[in-house]
């Protein structure tokens, strides 16, 4: 079984910094919510992390079949509930340019099924990815 790790250490009265590897964020709240809004949120960093797993996968799918496919953007909406506070959804659109819709279906699929993520939160809350019109 593979593993990694990361770290985060407090770094201000409502501020930590994330490690991973020798990369660093900054997580915070906002100042509304008490923070001094020197990063974003666990709960903005966890779609972060949904939208960046699945945009390295899907990309890395797009450049094993030396796909035209280019300008890929994601935007990700999750939806909470409360007691307990947590994701009950997010739903993944995927936009580009393209000349094959089938194609990039069929790429979007792909990644989906190999991005460590979705498969994680896949079980955890309804997760639905399409690709833009």
């Amino acid at each position: 079984m593979a593993t990694f790790q990361v770290q985060v250490n407090q770094v201000g009265s409502t501020t930590s910094e994330g490690i991973a590897r020798k990369h660093h964020v900054l997580i915070d709240r906002p100042e509304a919510k008490g923070g001094e809004d020197k990063g974003a949120m666990g709960g903005e960093l966890l779609m972060l992390s949904l939208g960046g797993c699945f945009m390295s996968t899907l990309l890395a799918a797009i450049r094993a079949r030396e796909a035209n496919i280019r300008n890929v953007q994601i935007t990700i909406d999750g939806s909470l509930s409360e007691n307990p506070s947590r994701f009950v959804a997010a739903q993944m659109k995927v936009a580009a340019d393209y000349d094959d819709r089938e194609l990039m279906e069929k790429i979007v699929t792909i990644a989906e099924r190999s991005c460590i993520v979705t498969n994680t939160l896949k079980g955890a809350l309804e997760l639905s990815i399409t690709v833009a019109d």
